[in-house]
């Protein structure tokens, strides 16, 4: 298993980094998460939450007729961990084929060192998003 070339640039950096600094980056991306698209702003009925997480998060993929992942987040910003996540994930696999978002290791995260930055509760939550967002993407896929 691999991720996408873009998924893999923002773990190396992740990884390289002090581990105060992993914090500080996931903030930083905290704040670029992108907005949501008109057809689903104000409109958490089109999406799925994850129930997993503690904080509310919902999510919506696609995938177009070149199968082609497009995703999208609602985390209030109260929540920076989870949203910079969110973040690493929208920037990292946005664009990404079916194939490539599906080989993502389910533990990538590990991989750049947020074990030791985040607690284990919201590395559970990192887990169940990304679990929901493969589940989802896995049947945008069969359809």
């Amino acid at each position: 298993m691999s991720s996408p070339p873009k998924l893999q640039r923002i773990v190396e950096l992740f990884a390289g980094a002090p581990k105060d600094l992993r914090v500080e980056a996931l903030l930083e991306y905290s704040r670029k998460l992108p907005p949501l698209p008109p057809h689903l702003q104000g409109n958490r009925a089109a999406m799925e939450q994850v129930e997993e997480c503690q904080t509310p998060f919902f999510l919506s993929t696609e995938v177009d007729d070149e199968r082609r992942v497009h995703l999208w987040f609602d985390c209030p910003p109260e929540s920076p961990t989870t949203r910079g996540f969110a973040s690493i994930l929208a920037e990292g696999l946005e664009g990404a084929t079916v194939d490539e978002v599906l080989d993502v290791p389910n533990d990538f995260y590990t991989q750049m060192g947020l074990a030791e930055a985040i607690s284990s509760l919201r590395l559970r939550g990192m887990s169940a998003i990304l679990g929901h967002l493969k589940r989802q993407v896995r049947a945008h896929a069969v359809a």
